[in-house]
């Protein structure tokens, strides 16, 4: 998965030890896409508190990009998550990443009334907030 992350987010990966802690942390709530021993994709969100859960990441390597496996992996981990009692869901996005926020306003993402949140991972880490009611 770091390997996988380390492609999908060249400037930005989740460091080995984070990964590490968030699966631990989190194991019911990851979904892969595997050939193999090819990893092609993963979803990984948080249990749900207080029915609300966060998709933390959502990785596709490159040269499988545009061939549904964002959306196969995103609408598996929210049903996973509508039978786990969550409500509502919400993600971060880099604001200038326009395809992956098309795919989740496709899947009925609203994105924050605040708009893009300066500095939200530190400076010049601007994310948009998006979140979904189930």
């Amino acid at each position: 998965m770091a390997r996988l992350d380390e492609q999908a987010f060249p400037h930005g990966p989740y460091p080995f030890f984070v990964l590490r802690q968030l699966l631990t942390a989190f194991p019911d709530f990851l979904l892969l896409v595997e050939e193999g021993s090819e990893l092609h994709g993963y979803v990984l969100a948080t249990s749900p508190h207080e029915a609300q859960s966060w998709v933390l990441s959502l990785a596709i390597a490159p040269a499988l990009r545009g061939q549904g496996l964002g959306r196969q992996l995103m609408t598996g981990i929210l049903g996973h998550l509508r039978a786990q009692g969550t409500h509502s869901v919400w993600l971060s996005v880099e604001p200038g990443n326009e395809t992956a926020v098309a795919l989740y306003l496709s899947l009925g993402f609203v994105p924050d009334p605040g708009g893009p949140r300066k500095d939200y991972f530190g400076p010049g880490e601007d994310r948009l907030l998006m979140s979904l009611t189930l």
